[in-house]
């Protein structure tokens, strides 16, 4: 199979944009998660974007795979799109608006979301449900994380 370099860098360009602008709108709310008592199982902060670039990357070759199977995706597609739309807020509604719980429900959603879109891909090409299976459960890991956050402030 031939690689579609344009479909390729655009299946990856998308997640990451997501990801940034939700970062970037997300980020005044970053001094005061700084000063919240959090989990001991909680990474230093630099962990976060470098996992999130990783995982976004992921997701993109994921799309691609599915975009460029030949196979009927469009559930698929949409169930991704609709997950990538709840990724970009949660940052928001926990980060800069500071809406702990509301963000733990938004992220349960985002999860079952996210299992959806791994089940759907992998009907369509196995190896881009794999490719979703380190998003799945690192947005298993921010749910504990987030839900301690809650509990511990």
């Amino acid at each position: 199979m031939k690689i579609q370099w344009k479909n390729l860098v655009t299946c990856i360009a998308i997640p990451l944009a997501v990801g940034s602008l939700s970062a970037l709108l997300s980020q005044r709310g970053m001094a005061a998660y700084a000063m919240m008592n959090k989990s001991a199982l909680s990474p230093p902060g630099w962990v976060f974007p470098v996992v999130w670039t990783i995982l976004y990357v992921l997701m993109g070759i994921a799309s691609y795979l599915v975009l460029t199977s030949g196979k009927p995706n469009n559930a698929a597609l949409t169930v991704y799109a609709i997950q990538l739309f709840f990724n970009f807020f949660w940052s928001i509604l926990f980060f800069r608006l500071g809406l702990c719980v509301t963000a733990f429900i938004w992220l349960v959603l985002l999860w079952f979301l996210i299992l959806g879109t791994t089940v759907l891909f992998y009907r369509i090409v196995k190896a881009a449900g794999y490719l979703m299976i380190p998003y799945l459960l690192w947005v298993a890991f921010a749910g504990y994380l987030n839900l301690s956050i809650c509990l511990l402030n």
